[in-house]
């Protein structure tokens, strides 16, 4: 079937993307004549993760290519390719020309990603519960690749040794590439002289109403989603265990995530959904205020497990707005353009647990809790507002357009459709 090769490239892809960071600074520990394991072990991290940030402008070559499939098969090649050299060289090379093949593959990183998310509709049936149970299926396979592939690479590590370990991971990426090229070709593909520039595009999420909404809703989301692995150990004291049982509610939070995909795709979220991105965020901001309120070591662990299990839902209304609100265009870069934004406050959410965690994690979930709450009453006014004023401007001289000035087509509504 087109959805379980889909849904094994994935996690094959997504492991690989998620295990390989934990490889490589398991790698510079143990690798003789590395200087500083723990610095190199950082800056191949950074290496690996920063070029995300470019993602956007590979996305446009995948808007242009006429079959995504091919591309996006070589980018996973390549990206096994990269860090088998990586790992490889690491120890035999300069740090420097180790860093720069990580790099390279980091640039690959966000088409296993996004990238790969934006082919998934052109693959299913396009009623309405086939594509939110597929899109379903894509949240898992975030879950499933991003827990199993650094737990993979550390238990091969410890088994086999760390190099060995990165080479399975690089073999991984491969075969996703292989089980990619098998996919059918994807029915939306634009001529190439028809697909928006980045910048068009990023004034397109910026400008289209439900994928504003989505995107700031998403991003504050991702904040304290990204602390939830240091406050769930700093909790750990307050409530009176050590750090090894404190990082169950992580687990647990993993754990709550999978549940909550599996029951996503058993039973598809239908709806529109920018209305499903509002109320399960809101829900997501309950759950984490929860956790602040927990008073035992037990009910904390219920509470993370139900902020994993809100939040899958969550990022399967995510990936269903990206893929109904995204002309054809433009579609590969909205995707990895928000998957990036994402990433980023993900990264500075974890970030700011670290260095302002003197309050209290109490306190801090409960700032986090409250930023998601205000925001989805935001995204709600917000399109209120919208909608109130749209029939205003259309009655108008002649309003704004709501689409980029060159974008061909009917422009994208901001009230809702697309």
């Amino acid at each position: 079937m087109t959805v379980v090769r889909y849904v094994a490239a994935a996690i094959l892809a997504r492991g690989a993307d998620a295990g390989a960071a934990v490889g490589f600074v398991l790698l510079a520990a143990v690798t003789p004549d590395v200087p500083r394991p723990s610095l190199v072990g950082a800056l191949l991290v950074t290496c690996l993760t920063a070029p995300h940030l470019l993602g956007p402008v590979l996305a446009r070559r995948l808007d242009r290519s006429r079959d995504g499939r091919r591309l996006i098969a070589a980018i996973c090649v390549s990206y096994g390719l990269l860090v088998a050299a990586a790992a490889l060289g690491l120890g035999r090379l300069p740090v420097v020309a180790v860093a720069v093949l990580a790099a390279a593959a980091g640039v690959c990183g966000p088409l296993l990603t996004g990238g790969l998310s934006s082919r998934l509709a052109g693959l299913v049936r396009s009623d309405e519960r086939a594509q939110r149970r597929a899109q379903g299926l894509d949240s898992l396979s975030y879950g499933v690749g991003g827990t199993a592939g650094p737990a993979a690479v550390a238990l091969l590590a410890a088994l086999t040794g760390a190099r060995t370990s990165m080479l399975v991971l690089a073999a991984a990426a491969i075969v996703a590439g292989m089980l990619v090229r098998t996919l059918p070709a994807s029915g939306d593909s634009v001529a190439p002289e028809r697909v928006l520039s980045v910048r068009e595009a990023l004034r397109l999420i910026v400008a289209t109403g439900p994928l504003r909404r989505v995107m700031y809703t998403t991003v504050v989301v991702a904040i304290p989603g990204g602390a939830v692995a240091v406050l769930a150990v700093a909790l750990g004291h307050e409530l009176h265990v050590d750090a090894g049982t404190a990082g169950l509610l992580v687990a647990g939070f993993g754990l709550g995530n999978l549940v909550g995909s599996l029951a996503v795709t058993a039973r598809p979220l239908l709806g529109e959904p920018e209305k499903l991105v509002t109320g399960t965020a809101g829900l997501v901001g309950i759950a984490l205020a929860l956790c602040a309120l927990a008073p035992s070591f037990s009910l904390a662990l219920a509470a993370f497990a139900l902020v994993g299990a809100l939040n899958a839902p969550f990022f399967t209304a995510t990936l269903a707005s990206r893929a109904q609100y995204s002309p054809p265009e433009a579609r590969a870069q909205v995707f990895v353009s928000m998957a990036a934004i994402k990433v980023g406050a993900a990264s500075a959410g974890t970030a700011a647990a670290g260095a302002l965690l003197g309050p209290g994690p109490r306190v801090l979930l409960v700032i986090g809790a409250a930023m998601i709450l205000v925001t989805a009453a935001v995204s709600l006014i917000d399109r209120r507002h919208q909608r109130a004023t749209v029939p205003l401007r259309g009655a108008g001289s002649h309003a704004h357009s709501r689409a980029p000035a060159k974008t061909p087509g009917p422009p994208v509504s901001d009230s809702g459709g697309c």
